[in-house]
């Protein structure tokens, strides 16, 4: 998305990383119907998360799932914030971007090969671009007041 498609260009980040999360959701579903059907368990069996985690094999998807509303909702409120009070820049839509890429870097580690140093790169990686989006939209924000 070009950083000059108008006063919206700030949200279409947030809609990627929105899409991510329903992908992850997804991939969640099928993931556990998967593995109840395989392993036989009953619905029931995991009615609370701690009967689930003591019956799942793999729980990659759901803890990442759990994942994207963590930090990420930072981002959203961000994003928001910028939106709201047209202080969006080209610095700033390209930092939502690149947080996107690293949030997807981390989705596919921890949902597929889950090498636990890598996954801690990329975290590492969106954490670093979250905070720098918040120091340029809060210069952003104090040069609006000024």
């Amino acid at each position: 998305m070009p950083t000059n498609a108008g006063p919206f260009a700030i949200l279409w980040p947030a809609f990627a990383l929105a899409a991510l999360t329903f992908a992850v959701a997804v991939r969640m579903m099928f993931v556990r119907i998967g593995e109840m059907r395989r392993l036989r368990i009953h619905p029931q069996k995991i009615a609370v998360s701690v009967q689930a985690a003591q019956r799942f094999v793999d729980t990659r998807a759901a803890d990442h799932f759990r994942n994207l509303f963590e930090m990420p909702v930072l981002f959203y409120v961000a994003l928001l914030i910028a939106f709201a009070t047209s202080s969006a820049n080209g610095t700033l839509i390209a930092l939502a971007w690149l947080y996107v890429v690293c949030r997807v870097a981390h989705s596919i580690i921890h949902c597929g090969y889950n090498r636990v140093m890598h996954r801690f790169y990329a975290f590492a990686s969106s954490v670093a671009v979250l905070l720098a989006l918040w120091i340029v939209l809060g210069r952003a924000l104090v040069a609006r007041a000024a």
